[in-house]
């Protein structure tokens, strides 16, 4: 008899231990309970009330907006990348296109379609992952909105300011005689994804790490955007649909000829590695890759702090035009929505 109670108290310690250790669900906990654990890591005063109050934008500013949604299964897996490193990439991404109008990010609303199921783990550690990359740029997450879904959808609108009078880094203000400048690896993206879909994460050998991080979780220096318009830059755009394609795209607005030239572009040694290892042309990943976020922009004068020179806007061409050494790019092909 004193076996069978002693048997019946660690069965009861057990569940006990089992029942504190579980995971609860966003169902289980409820929606305040979701947006408390986002809240928790990524504090912030303006965050609670029915809308958040931004603080005055510095005098001659302009506030510039910009939205970006990460969908599971498109933009991002959970079994190549953790829920902080997904957060991340969200910020880099919106924040990309922000300084890519020379504007400072400043803040972020969050809006987050989940399945009920989903642990609530997973929307902790990625806000966790969206403070931390908003701490480089001395922004905040000041609201949103959370909702049961069929899938995970992540979407991210960012608020930048623009002080100054200086104009926006707009598509369409490239001219001919001037420097195409750039900030950021390119390429390292693609060579990431195609190693991951290759070889799952756990099977990526370790020294491609820096590619696989490239691509889960991007990083762009804070402030290159700012730096570029007060130096000079008159154009840019960010590399998130592939060289080619998002060059073209500047060309084409400008009405320009923009050649770029092979010898600052050339891939890297470690995705040239990858490359090999994948039995791909290492310049697929640079021309067409997409995703690194690099920072591209055309400038009369030297390249900014941070940048350098990639090419040069040839001559106006009213239907725009984009080459490398004067000839057409092995790859034109870019990421496309549909």
């Amino acid at each position: 008899m004193r076996d069978g109670r002693t048997h019946l108290k660690k069965v009861i310690k057990l569940v006990v231990r089992i029942v504190k250790t579980k995971k609860p669900t966003c169902a289980e906990v409820g929606e305040q309970a979701v947006i408390e654990a986002i809240i928790k890591q990524a504090p912030c005063t303006r965050n609670g009330d029915d809308a958040a109050v931004l603080d005055y934008l510095a005098p001659n500013s302009r506030p510039v907006i910009s939205t970006d949604m990460l969908v599971e299964g498109r933009h991002f897996r959970r079994d190549w990348s953790s829920p902080a490193e997904i957060g991340r990439k969200a910020i880099t991404q919106n924040f990309a296109d922000v300084e890519a109008m020379g504007a400072r990010p400043v803040a972020v609303l969050l809006a987050l379609s989940i399945p009920s199921y989903t642990r609530l783990d997973f929307v902790s550690e990625l806000a966790r992952g969206i403070a931390e990359r908003m701490d480089d740029y001395g922004g905040e997450l000041v609201g949103g909105d959370v909702t049961d879904g069929d899938s995970i959808v992540i979407s991210i609108t960012g608020i930048g300011q623009l002080g100054g009078s200086l104009p926006a880094l707009r598509l369409d203000h490239a001219r001919p005689g001037q420097a195409v400048v750039a900030t950021g690896d390119i390429g390292e993206s693609a060579a990431g994804y195609a190693l991951l879909n290759r070889f799952g994460r756990s099977g990526v050998p370790a020294k491609f790490d820096s590619l696989i991080q490239a691509h889960c979780a991007a990083t762009v220096p804070p402030g290159r955007g700012f730096v570029a318009r007060s130096a000079g830059v008159t154009a840019m755009t960010d590399n998130s649909d592939g060289l080619i394609h998002d060059v073209h795209t500047m060309a084409k607005k400008s009405g320009v000829t923009i050649n770029l030239h092979s010898t600052a572009i050339t891939p890297n040694p470690l995705i040239i590695e990858a490359a090999e290892l994948l039995d791909i042309d290492p310049w697929q990943f640079v021309l067409a890759g997409g995703e690194d976020h690099t920072l591209i922009g055309t400038t009369f004068g030297p390249a900014p702090t941070g940048f350098r020179e990639i090419g040069t806007v040839v001559r106006h061409n009213s239907m725009g035009e984009t080459t490398v050494d004067n000839k057409t790019p092995l790859y034109t092909s870019g990421w496309g929505s549909f």
